[in-house]
Order: structure tokens, then sequence, then C-alpha cells
């Protein structure tokens, strides 16, 4: 079959490093074609290459065979390709026809627009208000925003970025069906996910980049996840193991915890009670906009808690900020890693020193020591494998997957005695989660209480002691992972919680 998308020999270099070298790979209409790679391998680089956003070095690239070189996105959407994004781009304040028409040309009026939206929703299966405000939707209907604004500019060619990083199993299961129904009707579709059950379940075909350079290609239903881990990383794969562990005392009590969100769209904490032991990984699932943010920053101490709320080894902690519940052992690494996590602009030294003044005794009498703050760094970028040129580089400079290797190292490495994160692996690849599994489960084995907040399930079965769910700002009661099926967490996640759930 002729290729709708042929890229040959396409080259981009950036000051210190080659992010895509001579690649060439074709798409054929209604083909599912996986883009697979490790962190920094260069997927990002060439879906931007083939949306208009960056400009080649090197090489050609065809559309229906003939020359296709868009120089912006607009060029690449009038020549029939669409792209979701990992991260939305959507304004809250507006409703889902107000964004829909913000991201398209010539955008009809807002009564036939919403006609429209209605329209595709209903026929692709993705049920969506238009008249709903952004703000009020879940994670996984506002991925359907971004889809729906796509489907109404006839895409031939729909590029998905991490698709599945915030859905539920269910909304997994109605985005398959989505996707194969516009394969069925000829829209090839670029995917790509570290999620390689996924993508075996999904994919036609896949592609995969190491450092920049294709390495190899497979049929993903005739290949094992595995297989191709070890294809993306080029060495074999470990599972991340711990001994037995005799769980201590309690470290961390939440006893009827509620607070209002600080944010006009966000989630309130309605009556969380939940307690950690030493020694335990307590994992915590939920779609996206469930009260994840603001648990992890009223245990962190960016909010405040009410008197009697938050205690840590038995001592009242709710009126401490970040720094203090830092001294006092405990650490967190929220989800946002470029802004929130980690200050963009800043070099990783400097990120270093944000959070680990206190442990690390970066500060003596006022005074900043650099060169101590410049070895944490180093320490850091060794033991977690982050890759860049040196602690002197921007945060910003690094793909996401390493400043996520980044984050967690910064924070494992001061050694708490409570640790709290949120999306640990989110957009990592298989090396490098396993590596951040691994760690978690080596600090909980020596002793620390961890909470993993998570959306990805298998992630959490895997590390997890006892599976908690957050859903409209309620944490469900605690079980334990052994024996707890995909299908009773779905319906946790979705608020079935107690006895409803023991009907599965």
């Amino acid at each position: 079959m002729t290729a709708l998308l042929a890229l040959e020999g396409l080259t981009k270099a950036y000051p210190g490093v080659v992010a895509n070298d001579t690649v060439s790979l074709s798409i054929a209409p209604g083909e599912v074609h996986a883009l697979l790679g490790e962190n920094g391998a260069g997927k990002s680089t060439l879906v931007k290459m083939i949306y208009g956003l960056v400009k080649p070095d090197q090489g050609t690239m065809q559309m229906h065979g003939a020359p296709y070189a868009p120089l912006e996105p607009r060029a690449a959407r009038a020549a029939g390709v669409g792209m979701v994004f990992q991260h939305f781009s959507l304004f809250d304040a507006l409703s889902v026809a107000e964004n829909i028409a913000l991201g398209m040309e010539n955008a009809p009026k807002l009564r036939a627009l919403s006609e429209q939206i209605r329209k595709v929703s209903d026929t692709y299966g993705l049920p969506l208000a238009p008249d709903r405000i952004v703000g009020d939707l879940s994670a996984g209907e506002r991925q359907r925003v971004e889809i729906i604004r796509c489907l109404l500019q006839d895409p031939k060619l729909l590029i998905m970025d991490e698709p599945t990083s915030v859905l539920t199993p269910q909304e997994v299961d109605i985005l398959f069906e989505t996707l194969r129904k516009l394969s069925a009707e000829g829209t090839a579709i670029l995917y790509i996910s570290h999620k390689l059950e996924e993508i075996r379940a999904l994919c036609d075909a896949a592609t995969i980049l190491r450092l920049g350079k294709v390495v190899g290609e497979c049929i993903p239903r005739d290949t094992t996840a595995r297989e191709m881990a070890e294809m993306m990383v080029g060495k074999v794969l470990s599972t991340p193991t711990r001994p037995s562990v005799t769980l201590g005392d309690t470290l961390l009590e939440l006893r009827g915890l509620s607070q209002p969100s600080p944010s006009a769209f966000g989630m309130p904490l309605r009556d969380i009670s939940v307690s950690l032991r030493k020694g335990e990984v307590l994992g915590i699932g939920g779609v996206a906009g469930n009260g994840q943010d603001e648990l992890l920053a009223a245990l962190s101490g960016e909010m405040r808690a009410p008197e009697g709320m938050v205690h840590l080894k038995g001592v009242d902690i709710g009126s401490l900020g970040p720094n203090a519940r830092r001294i006092a052992g405990l650490l967190a690494a929220p989800e946002e890693r470029l802004g929130h996590a980690a200050a963009p602009d800043m070099s990783l030294t400097e990120n270093a020193m944000l959070t680990g003044v206190a442990r690390e005794g970066l500060e003596k009498k006022g005074f900043l020591n650099w060169p101590a703050a410049r070895g944490f760094a180093d320490r850091i970028i060794e033991t977690f494998d982050v890759r860049t040129p040196g602690a002197g580089n921007a945060a910003r400079s690094l793909s996401g997957g390493n400043l996520q290797k980044f984050v967690i190292g910064r924070e494992v490495l001061q050694r708490p005695e409570v640790l709290v994160v949120n999306q640990p692996t989110w957009g990592v690849d298989a090396s490098a989660a396993a590596a951040i599994r691994q760690a978690l489960l080596d600090l909980a084995t020596d002793g620390a209480a961890v909470i993993v907040i998570s959306q990805d399930l298998d992630e959490l079965m895997e590390i997890s002691d006892r599976f908690a769910a957050l859903n409209e700002g309620r944490l469900s009661e605690p079980r334990s992972t052994d024996g707890l099926t995909v299908e009773e967490i779905g319906l946790l996640m979705g608020g079935a919680h107690g006895m409803e759930v023991a009907h599965v």
C-alpha cells in the first residue's frame, strides 16, 4: 500500500545533542503505528517536525507521495495532520465549544459548531456536551475535547502522545474503540506510549528509536512487552523486587482531613482518614482531578491543615510549612515537574539546593554552600542516570523523563522518613520506570513509609502493599493489593466503594 506519510533521513541537532539522526519510517492509511523509545530517544522532536513545530536540518517528508514540509502547525493541519498533546492546551473558564473554536481555522458560529461537536462525539463514541465549562471536566473528558477538535478538521494522520496516562481502564477501552473506528475509516494514527501492553493491543506496527536513531521495527502483537522494552533500551531489563518487610510503627496519620481546594476548578478534600507505617508502600489511584494535587499539597505543607488532621510520628504538623515538614522527615515530589517540582530556568545545581538545603546541610549561618550543592546534584545525576551534559544545565533543557528522574532522585537521596510522590514515572521509559520503582521499594525496605499517587495501575499493583482510590476528594478504605483486580480498581476509581465492589 502507498504510504500516507513517508520520512526519509530526517535529522535534527541541537547544541550538544543530535535529537534525530537520519530517521526514516512510513505510515500507511488506516495504520496504527507506534513510535517507541526511552526518554531522550528523539520521539518528541520527530513528531514536532511532522506537525510543523520544528524544522528538520536534513531529510525529506512526503504526504500522499508529494513533498511535505510544514513551516507551522497551521500548515500541518491544512495538510491533514492533527495532534493530541500529552499536556492539554485548554482554558478552564471557557466552554467546550469555545475551546474548540480557538483551535480551528475559520471556526463556524458557536451554535453551528456545537451541532458539529454533538455529531462527531456521537459518531465516535466520545460523549461530550459542547456547553460544559472545561474546568468542570474530568481528565478523560478534557482529552475528548482535544480529540474532537482534531476530528472536526478531518485529519488523515492523527498523532497521539501518551493518550492514556490520565484515564481509567474503562476510559482506555472507550478511547481504543474510537481509534479502531478511525483506523477502519482510513485515518492513520501515530501513537506514542510507554505502556507496552497497550501498544500490543492497539498497534499494527512499531518503530523503535534509541539515541535519535531507528534501531528496530516490529509487529507489536507478535512481540512481548519485555522484548519491546529491551529493544528500546538495548539491554536486559530487571524487574523491581524487595524482600519481605515487617512493618513498624505508624509514621503518618490523617484524621478526617477536609480542606477546600485553593483553585476555583480544584477538588476539595473530604474526610480523609488513613495511616501509614514504617516500611509500607500505599498506592493511591484515581482519575486526574479527583484531589490528587490537593492531597499532595496538604501532606507537603503547601496547604496548611486544620488542627488535629495531619500527624507525623504522633505530632500534629498541620500548621507547618514545606521546609519545616522536610526537616521533620516528610518530603514530597509533585506531579508537575517543570514549574512546580523544578524551576525551569534554574540549573540542576540550583534545583538541588531548593529542596535539599536543610537535609543535605547546604547552608551554614545564612551562607549557601554551592560546591556541596553541585556535589549533591552530581550524585543525583549519577545515581539515577539523568541524561544531561552536567549539573550546570537548566532544568528546562532536560527531556521530561530525565527531569522526572532528577526530581525523584533528589527527594529519595535525602533519606525521608515519609515520602509522598505524585505520578513518579509519568512519561518515563520502561528502564527508568523500573529504576524509580526500585528506588521507592528500597526506601521502604530501609524503613521509610511511601505514598505513591499514580494513574498507572500496573505500577501501583507492582509496588504497593495497600491500595486506595481517590474519587471526588474522598479516599476509599485501603485494601491489600493481593488479589485485587483491575476491574475492582476501576470501579473504586469511579466512586464505587465498599460493598459495591464485592459484586465485580
